[in-house]
């Protein structure tokens, strides 16, 4: 047994049981792939996949326990990779972040660039998808951590850790008859079309509910995933804009007020997840804690170490 064995078992099942593909993302050749898991099974002495033919379909159940066991292999040597890298280079290296748009474009721009000023040599990327893809790039390793609502918070695999919390703002026109309201209610808002986001992002189930308890139906005239989408369209009278509070700027969004609307939605709260069992670089930690500043890294252990009810906004 071997690990390029393990790695070939472990591709195969990303690469959605196709020999091929996993040869490519390995660099290697398919009939050495093949071989190398013919070779594990005979040593096992179980078949770790099912097949039709020469082709592999699926995994059996002794496979799905081998792919755990697997998992958690090939994560400690990465994890020992990293403890090397760490240790040869304590200030460079590279930082993937997975995250929505509205995360990107609101909430950490003056965290990355803390983050950039104290570690310049740290090449630090962003990838950007809905919370299932940015959880989906966390475990499959492309990316270090994710950040998102609460929608990452309960994936397997994961380790979930509450950021901030935040609500949901209502944008009109500056002569919207909206504003003359003292109290905004939701069958005001279900009186007009209505621009929101996307049911993956920023909330929108939270959105979705409040009118569903009511038994209202809204007219949703327009989703998008990009709040700048949403206020373009808002500005151009087609309809009322429900966007996350983070994103309204009264200096940038002239053309517009924000109503608050909390007491209609609720409270969100913005999430960070890591992978279980993650191996984090000091600069990692530095990062956490710019973006949560009452986090620090003894609290962050504790949490990756499984004592999930140690650190609660």
């Amino acid at each position: 047994m071997n690990l390029h064995q393990l790695r070939f078992i472990r591709e195969a099942v990303r690469q959605n049981f196709n020999l091929t593909e996993a040869a490519k993302a390995l660099y290697t050749s398919q009939p050495g792939v093949s071989k190398a898991i013919i070779e594990l099974e005979e040593e096992l002495g179980v078949d770790i996949f099912t097949r039709h033919g020469k082709r592999i379909r699926g995994l059996t159940e002794p496979g799905r326990q081998i792919l755990k066991s697997v998992e958690m292999i090939m994560q400690e040597v990465d994890s020992l990779k990293r403890i090397g890298k760490e240790f040869a280079a304590q200030d460079s290296g590279s930082l993937t972040i997975a995250t929505t748009h509205t995360q990107a474009r609101y909430s950490l721009p003056k965290v990355v660039q803390a983050f950039t000023q104290k570690y310049p040599k740290v090449r630090l990327s962003l990838l950007q998808g809905n919370p299932k893809q940015i959880a989906e790039m966390v475990l499959k390793d492309q990316a270090d951590l994710a950040i998102a609502t609460e929608a990452i918070a309960a994936i397997d695999g994961l380790v979930s850790i509450p950021c901030y919390q935040w609500e949901h703002v209502v944008v009109v026109p500056k002569d919207h008859a909206l504003l003359k309201l003292k109290n905004l209610t939701l069958e005001d808002l279900a009186a007009y079309p209505l621009i929101t986001y996307d049911a993956a992002f920023a909330g929108r189930n939270k959105i979705d509910h409040a009118f569903s308890l009511r038994s209202l139906t809204p007219d949703i005239l327009l989703e998008a995933i990009d709040a700048d989408v949403i206020k373009t369209y808002v500005e151009l009278g087609m309809g009322v804009g429900i966007i996350a509070g983070m994103a309204f700027d009264p200096e940038r969004d002239k053309n517009l007020q924000a109503i608050k609307a909390g007491h209609l939605f609720g409270s969100n709260l913005s999430r960070l997840a890591l992978k279980q069992g993650a191996y984090l670089r000091s600069y990692v930690y530095t990062f956490i804690e710019l973006l949560t500043p009452t986090l620090n890294r003894k609290l962050m252990d504790r949490v990756l170490n499984g004592e999930k009810d140690t650190y609660e906004l």
